[in-house]
């Protein structure tokens, strides 16, 4: 018989450290409409001042409304400031979480867990009758405490000025909140002792996720015990862990109990209550005795060093809590559970070398946002004061599936059904598929999306199976008692029994008897599902039947051994992604016919453009399509404003090197890279292969314009397109200072050759450039050419940049060495004042 949770008298409150700044923080919030308020666990923040404003006279007799991260942390909460009044809980002090209310007309301190505000500020941001709202351990940044702070902040400032708001919390960047919040910053000392901090080996298998970790668990808790004289408290991930721990401390010198928030009313008090003289306890807790709750009684802490926090699953398409290393700060706050008494110990279970991240990440940078974005478009804004923004690219991707639910028109504007999914307080892709269920459908629909949230219950080899029926039969044969069945079906009787409670929960929500039978059909799971996943809706490729093609765009195969291979139409549960086509992990069949039914705005005829590699022309079709399935496709000729895009993103496809690019198109983009890189202040267009591949629509499209193929568009087209680019005074000052010729003393033009990160070079018979003293220059006059000197056989002789060099030290040398080889040509003892000549000497 649990027992009951122990409440101070009235006539004998305790006196906590926060009570010292309670008159500053009256004087505070008389004088400022907004607070930050730090104080450390222990504090009494949560419980103290709500009562300390109730006589405020900007309070004017309104409520205060309180919120809470947690059900548990939020009754608990109540419950102690109702029994410091004397009172029972629904007077003075109330709360309201899901499924539970405990208020009156006489409530003046309402407790609410954060979803709930989110619900009053849209059925009516004014918030009559409320006049203060507090954000309690805000530090914990869940996403419906940073869009209830936001809204808040919007309403205070659009509706009602007057409205208090005050941030609380134990571990927070005080400063920057108080930056963002634009409020004065109080804080208050805590009341804790020196806490050792160890970390007790692990031996070899016993680091987490191995099935040795309880070991190491044990021998820590029996350490705790044999060196403190309190009760222990050890957080653990979640209730899978905490049943385990608690088979594995059996027969320990201490009572395990257990603490998270799906135990009965009852266990809670508990695990909240002091022990009993003469025993102790082992306290065997998820994060919520982290900060939210005061555990009597404490004085060591063994910490696993993980929690489950949500974190977006593209595979289902939801947020799923993953077990995650926990942030500095909570390692911190959970070791500071230890001295609340006097001098504690924490043995932390993780390497002393792991460095952890110094505060937790807010939910809303790494949670699916379908559900933020409905709320945002039913408030009318997404211009808020946010502490940390919603992310754009997982914003718009929210934004598309609430479209594709049919809850916001193509506009993102949200209507009627929008409006009954927000308040049926669900997922959308849950709450559309029990809302859209016909009436006679929606007990099957409530048992579907309990087994959606739900982990499979089916074990062994019948967990790989992804024909997501079996689990629906499993169900069902446990609703019905039918073990023989269920045992076939390879199910687990615990988790089918968790399902069934949480699919009884959904029909109380949708009004359903809980007596209606689930009967599904073949396709009736499917028919169903469809409305929370139209994004995956998956159509089987003709050519190869195990791939399909999904809704999305996307393409997906099933697994070797599948059992759904053969069905035309899925929808897809589960899958796991992979670069090429995912692999359907659980999908459901369903009838074609329903597509046209229950999504007729999905459909549309369209015509699509593609390039083919092999022709290398492009084509044209007229497509039915289902969102990004093709169902029929027939050729259509080819239209010229179709063809340009078309060709353009093969090019981008393909590289420039599919262009047909003539000698002096080449010769063009060198001289132009080369000027632009010596002289920029000439505003040279940039031609690089990435520039010009990213500018194709401005400079290639009109030169494409009547094509239909890309072996169409002709060298000198190309040629003039890229010229195109330069006005009369750059083609000017391109030819001035990067000519394609140099005229040399002998009275010839000679080719000049550019290349990238490089000067350019000439190549000139030696004797042609008697008399020229200097070597010629380009760039106005910045960059010397390099000289290829030539023998009259037009081999090389000398590369130089400095002519005169070369006539005054190798010249000699080298006529000393070629005047023999090449006797009738010329080979003066001074180059300097000889004739240039590209001819060998006239003969007598």
């Amino acid at each position: 018989m649990p027992r009951p949770l122990k409440q101070p008298h009235a006539l004998t409150a305790p006196r906590f450290p926060i009570d010292e700044v309670l008159p500053e923080l009256r004087t505070l919030l008389a004088a400022n409409t907004r607070l930050v308020l730090e104080a450390p666990p222990g504090a009494g923040k949560t419980t103290q001042v709500p009562p300390a404003l109730l006589d405020e006279a900007w309070l004017e007799g309104r409520r205060i409304l309180m919120l809470e991260p947690r059900r548990i942390a939020a009754r608990a909460a109540a419950e102690f400031m109702a029994a410091a009044r004397g009172e029972a809980v629904g007077a003075t002090v109330g709360y309201r979480i899901r499924h539970e209310s405990k208020i009156s007309p006489a409530t003046r301190i309402e407790v609410i867990t954060e979803g709930i505000l989110t619900r009053l500020l849209q059925d009516d941001p004014e918030l009559p009758g409320v006049g203060a709202i507090l954000f309690d351990e805000f530090h914990e940044r869940h996403l419906h405490g940073d869009l209830g702070a936001a809204l808040a902040l919007d309403v205070q400032a659009n509706l009602r000025p007057e409205l208090r708001l005050v941030i609380m919390s134990a571990t927070l960047d005080g400063e920057r909140i108080a930056r963002w919040f634009e409020a004065p910053r109080l804080s208050s000392a805590g009341r804790s002792y020196p806490v050792r901090i160890g970390h007790p080996p692990a031996r070899q298998g016993e680091a987490w996720p191995e099935r040795g970790w309880i070991a190491h668990l044990r021998r820590a808790v029996e350490q705790a015990l044999a060196e403190s004289d309190g009760d222990v408290l050890v957080f653990l991930p979640g209730r899978r862990e905490i049943e385990r721990a608690r088979e594995a401390l059996a027969g320990i010198a201490a009572e395990a109990i257990a603490l998270h928030g799906e135990l009965a009313l009852a266990e809670q008090h508990a695990a909240l209550a002091a022990a009993a003289p003469g025993t102790r306890r082992v306290v065997l807790a998820t994060n919520v005795a982290e900060s939210s709750l005061t555990l009597p009684g404490i004085r060591a802490v063994v910490d696993l060093g993980l929690a489950r926090e949500p974190r977006f699953d593209p595979s289902s398409g939801f947020s799923r809590l993953q077990t995650v290393n926990i942030s500095q700060a909570s390692a911190d706050q959970r070791a500071g559970r230890a001295g609340r008494l006097g001098p504690g110990s924490a043995y932390r279970l993780w390497p002393q070398s792991r460095r952890l991240d110094a505060s937790r990440t807010p939910e809303i940078a790494q949670v699916e946002l379908s559900q933020l974005m409905l709320e945002l478009k039913a408030w009318g804004s997404e211009a808020l004061c946010w502490l940390d923004p919603p992310p754009p690219g997982a914003s718009a991707q929210a934004v598309e599936l609430l479209v594709a639910l049919g809850a916001l028109e193509a506009n993102a504007s949200i209507n009627p059904f929008g409006r009954e999914l927000l308040a049926f307080g669900a997922h959308p892709r849950l709450a559309a598929a029990v809302v859209r269920a016909a009436p006679d459908q929606r007990a099957l629909a409530c048992d579907a999306v309990a087994l959606i949230e739900a982990r499979n219950p089916l074990r062994g080899e019948a967990s790989r199976n992804d024909d997501f029926r079996l689990r629906q039969r499993a169900l069902g044969a446990w609703r019905e008692r039918d073990a023989t069945t269920a045992r076939e079906l390879g199910a687990d009787r615990g988790a089918l029994a968790a399902i069934a409670q949480s699919a009884d929960a959904w029909r109380r929500r949708a009004r359903v008897p809980a007596s209606n039978r689930a009967d599904a059909g073949s396709t009736a799971l499917g028919d169903l599902l469809i409305h929370a996943f139209p994004d995956r809706v998956a159509r089987q490729d003709p050519a190869n039947p195990r791939r399909y093609q999904l809704a999305n765009g996307r393409g997906a195969r099933l697994l070797e051994e599948s059992s759904l291979y053969g069905e035309p139409w899925l929808v897809v549960i589960d899958l796991r992604f992979e670069e090429r086509d995912s692999l359907i992990l659980a999908a459901a069949p369903f009838d074609e016919a329903a597509l046209e039914r229950e999504f007729p705005q999905r459909f549309a005829t369209r015509r699509s453009v593609r390039w083919n590699r092999e022709s290398r022309a492009v084509e044209a079709f007229e497509e039915r399509c289902f969102a990004a399935i093709v169902l029929e496709r027939r050729s259509v000729p080819a239209r010229a404003e179709d063809a340009v895009p078309a060709l353009l993103a093969a090019i981008r496809e393909l590289g420039l090197d599919a262009l047909p690019w003539s000698d002096a198109a080449s010769e063009l983009r060198q001289r132009v890279e080369f000027l632009r890189a010596q002289t920029p202040e000439l505003g040279l267009p940039d031609y690089s292969d990435a520039r010009l591949l990213e500018t194709l629509e401005t400079w290639l499209a009109p030169a494409l314009d009547g094509k239909r193929r890309l072996d169409a568009l002709r060298p000198e087209e190309l040629s003039n397109a890229l010229a195109g680019q330069l006005d009369y005074a750059l083609r000017r000052a391109l030819d001035e200072q990067a000519p394609t010729t140099i005229t040399v003393p002998s009275g010839l033009a000679r080719r000049v050759s550019y290349a990238a990160g490089a000067p350019p070079v000439l190549a000139v018979k030696l004797q042609e450039l008697f008399g020229l003293a200097d070597t010629p220059r380009v760039a106005n006059g910045r960059v010397a050419v390099t000289l290829h000197l030539l023998s009259p056989a037009g081999r090389p002789i000398q590369v130089t940049q400095d002519l005169r060099g070369f006539w005054e030290r190798t010249y000699p040398q080298v006529k000393k060495e070629l005047k023999g080889r090449y006797p009738k040509h010329p080979w003066p003892d001074d180059p300097w004042t000889a004739t240039a000549t590209h001819r060998a000497k006239p003969r007598r």
